[in-house]
């Protein structure tokens, strides 16, 4: 597919929507969960300018957004800039989910999925580039839509960088499997489009992971110790919501599925106890002095009246990761709501 061309007016729109000008200081008050309500699919990074930024799903699923804050804690009141509206009709004119938000190449790349105007769950993976060295004076335009090797519903795209090599891992239904999405890596050539053949890693077979969906989404990855632990979300987007953890060495071919090792059980998941219920779709970041963190959202109460994906309350939440003395990351459970200790 050919690059596509963005309307002009849907830039300006995107450009003029800064509520407000984001925190220049920074925050040294303590995190305070939730830290954001109403963000779902949060991705939290640290850029090399000292800038935590912050994207995810708006309840309306019409919008990407973006926010900033020189420290964790202040994301809660940093104000968000829209760069990009879905048009009134069309092509990308349904929902619009789980942006993500990379620095590629010398320039910004942000990846969503998004349905079209007559079949908002036409949902397949775009990007869009911004270009600047400040996100939020940069110029933005429709890079194009990602291309697999499929046409197929696809989403939760995620980029990272290991021995010089950039990769993307991403969530798809593939013709002929008999599940809402399985996860897929493959190295990028460019941001749409992949330098290999991807490869496929998870299925979701295991009870935990098709309750309501058969759905593995949702990748993040962690490369520490010697391994890459790449986290998931499966089943479906209530309760039962939770996350698994695929393992392998880091200097194994990845492109070998055989290399991977998937959790039995899952790694991180609701706390009746802690009343955090559905804890999912994550990212890591570090903290101020260097802390592994963990970012997800999740809602305060486990009873939902309809459809879980129309229930605006699932809250960004960051909470500090623990290492077992083999080196594996302890998520713990949800922490509950109130100042992180």
């Amino acid at each position: 597919m050919g690059t596509m061309q963005l309307d002009r007016r849907q830039v300006m729109a995107g450009g003029l929507a800064l509520m407000a000008s984001p925190a220049m200081a920074a925050d040294t008050a303590p995190i305070v969960n939730p830290v954001v309500r109403q963000c779902a699919d949060a991705q939290v990074f640290r850029h090399s300018d000292g800038w935590y930024y912050m994207t995810g799903s708006v309840p309306e699923y019409d919008r990407l957004v973006l926010r900033r804050a020189r420290s964790l804690a202040g994301l809660a009141h940093a104000r968000g800039l829209v760069i990009w509206r879905r048009p009134a009709s069309g092509k990308l004119a349904g929902y619009i989910w789980a942006p993500e938000l990379h620095w590629i190449d010398g320039a910004w790349a942000m990846y969503f999925a998004a349905g079209d105007g007559d079949d908002k769950f036409h949902i397949r993976t775009y990007v869009l580039r911004g270009e600047g060295a400040d996100p939020f004076t940069a110029r933005w335009s429709m890079a194009g839509q990602l291309q697999t090797p499929w046409d197929t519903f696809t989403l939760d795209s995620t980029s990272f960088v290991h021995q010089g090599r950039r990769w993307l891992c991403w969530a798809q239904h593939e013709p002929g499997v008999d599940t809402n999405s399985n996860l897929y890596l493959a190295p990028l050539a460019s941001l749409t489009s992949l330098a290999a053949a991807p490869v496929r890693l998870s299925v979701p077979t295991l009870d935990w992971e098709v309750r309501g969906f058969k759905v593995n989404e949702a990748p993040a990855a962690l490369i520490r110790n010697g391994r890459i632990f790449l986290t998931y979300s499966a089943s479906a987007t209530d309760a039962r919501y939770c996350l698994g953890m695929l393992t392998a060495p880091a200097d194994a071919n990845w492109m070998d599925p055989r290399v991977w090792t998937k959790s039995p059980v899952p790694v991180f998941a609701s706390s009746p106890a802690n009343k955090v219920w559905g804890p999912g779709h994550n990212s890591f970041t570090v903290d101020e002095h260097g802390r592994d963190m963990l970012v997800y959202h999740a809602r305060d109460y486990a009873e939902i009246k309809g459809d879980p994906l129309f229930d605006p309350n699932r809250h960004t939440r960051i909470q500090p990761i623990h290492y077992r003395p083999d080196g594996v990351p302890d998520f713990g459970v949800p922490v509950a709501n109130g100042r992180l200790g």
